[in-house]
C-alpha cells in the first residue's frame, strides 16, 4: 500500500474564474475539498508541488494529509484539470476520507514473468486488454497495483480477473462477468509470395 503524503494548503476566498486567475498569478492552484458530510471548502496549493505530484504518477490513488493552516484533512484526489496547451495544473478536487469509507479507483495492472511465459517463449505476443482495473477498495488501503502473473499462460490463452489475487478488501466494480485482462496471441505468419517464372524471351532475327 502507498504511504500517506503530506500537502500544505491555504483557505481560498472568492469564487469564479476571476478569483481562480488571481490565485494562479500568485503561483498557486485553486482547489476544492468536498465530501464526508461537510460543506465543500475552497483551498489553494503550491503550483510547483502539485505539478510535481501529478507527474510523479499514481496521483489519483495517493492519500494525502492536507494541512490547511494548522488543521489536517485526510483526502484523496478525485480530479484535476490541465491547461490544454501547456499541460500545467489549473484546478484540483479532493475528496475527504472518513474511517470505514470505500472508494472506486482505477488500479494499474503490472504484468510479471513475461520472460518465462510459455506462449511468449513460443513466439506469441502479449495482448494487454486492460492496463488498469476499477476496484472498490478501503479508503485507507488503496493498492499501488495488482499483479498479473503470466508464468502459465500459453498461446491463445487468456488471463481473467478471477485468476488475479486481489488485495484484501478489494473487489472489481464489474461483478457480473469474469472479464479478460490479457491474452497471448499466436505469432504472425509471414506469407511468402509465389515465385513467378520469367517468360521466355524471343530471339532477335
Amino acid at each position: 500500500m502507498a504511504a500517506i503524503k503530506n500537502l500544505a494548503a491555504t483557505v481560498r476566498s472568492g469564487a469564479g474564474k476571476g478569483a481562480a486567475r488571481s490565485v494562479r498569478r500568485e503561483g498557486r492552484i485553486p482547489g476544492v475539498i468536498y465530501g464526508g458530510g461537510i460543506a465543500a471548502e475552497s483551498i489553494s496549493v503550491d503550483y510547483r508541488e502539485l505539478n510535481k505530484l501529478i507527474y510523479a504518477g499514481h496521483f489519483l490513488t495517493t492519500i494525502f494529509d492536507i494541512d490547511i493552516e494548522g488543521r489536517t484533512e485526510r483526502c484523496i484526489p478525485r480530479d484535476y484539470q490541465l491547461d490544454v496547451v501547456k499541460d500545467t495544473p489549473l484546478h484540483v478536487d479532493f475528496l475527504r476520507l472518513r474511517a470505514g469509507s470505500r472508494l472506486r479507483v482505477n488500479v494499474p495492472v503490472h504484468f510479471t514473468n513475461q520472460d518465462t511465459c510459455p506462449g511468449i517463449k513460443k513466439g506469441g505476443s502479449l495482448n494487454v486488454v486492460l492496463h488498469s482495473v476499477e476496484l472498490r477498495v478501503p479508503a485507507d488501503q488503496i493498492p499501488d497495483a495488482i499483479i498479473a502473473d503470466l508464468s502459465t499462460l500459453d498461446i491463445a490463452e487468456s488471463l481473467h480477473i478471477s485468476a488475479i489475487k486481489l488485495p484484501e478488501g478489494c473487489k472489481p466494480t464489474v461483478a457480473d462477468r469474469d472479464f479478460t485482462i490479457a491474452s497471448i496471441t499466436p505469432p504472425a505468419r509471414v506469407e511468402e509470395a509465389p515465385v513467378v517464372a520469367a517468360a521466355p524471351t524471343k530471339g532477335k532475327k
